[in-house]
């Protein structure tokens, strides 16, 4: 049986560089397996009928045949995350049930938040291997961080902040902390706007775990979360 936790990943894309750039955020995620490239959608056909996937990265404007039409064929499709440099086919994809699109070029921030919307639903879903947009839609419980060589799963009902410390942020959760090498921006794009705020440039904090505030300063458990100037408005708005 295939180990729910490993993702196994395909790349259809007739970009070299743009192929290039998934495999290598591929390989920084040990959760994730590439089992194959393709140029094309006819190669991606060929190699569909020979093996299983749980995970297309999927280019939409392709010779031949494009992604729309490339997923619309497949009769059980796989999960899809698009990656396009036209804004205007995210609509169709959506239609399409897809998990998520990227622009090109891709961020490994936005990469990490499609992955983690992915591995959720592979994860919650078990054999199911197609579902609607409107669970897609949900927002997820958990992300997950890698340290110590794995990935690890943080519920976000169990983090207080987030601090950034240079090339490192350090996620303080009601567990005990957790170190990794992230910056505090792409860590912000993975969280849900309802439930966290970015009060300093290097502090995110959860809105379910602030005691008290005042315009200088955010009370979580016994520390005083710096607000800054920059974010001061926001903040204030959002606290109100």
């Amino acid at each position: 049986m295939h180990d729910q936790t490993i993702i196994r990943c395909l790349i259809v894309d007739d970009e070299p560089p743009a192929r290039e750039i998934i495999r290598r955020y591929i390989g920084e995620m040990p959760h994730l397996q590439l089992m194959a490239e393709c140029s094309n959608a006819v190669q991606a056909l060929g190699f569909l009928q020979q093996k299983e996937v749980d995970l297309i990265f999927l280019d939409i404007r392709m010779p031949q045949l494009n992604g729309n039409e490339f997923l619309k064929i497949l009769k059980n499709p796989p999960k899809v995350i698009f990656t396009t440099a036209y804004a205007e086919y995210a609509l169709e994809g959506y239609e399409l049930d897809v998990v998520d699109y990227l622009l090109k070029p891709v961020k490994f921030d936005r990469f990490l938040k499609a992955v983690n919307k992915a591995f959720e639903l592979n994860h919650k879903s078990g054999t199911e291997t197609h579902v609607h947009h409107e669970e897609n839609k949900k927002e997820s419980p958990f992300v997950y961080f890698r340290a110590d060589r794995k990935m690890i799963k943080v519920m976000l009902s169990d983090i207080l902040y987030i601090e950034s410390m240079k090339d490192y942020i350090k996620v303080v959760t009601v567990n005990g902390n957790i170190i990794t090498k992230q910056s505090i921006t792409s860590v912000e794009a993975m969280l849900p706007e309802s439930r966290f705020i970015r009060s300093h440039r290097s502090f995110i904090v959860s809105l379910h775990k602030i005691k008290s505030f005042t315009t200088e300063v955010i009370e979580i458990e016994k520390e005083e979360i710096p607000i800054g100037k920059l974010y001061k408005g926001a903040v204030m708005k959002v606290l109100g």
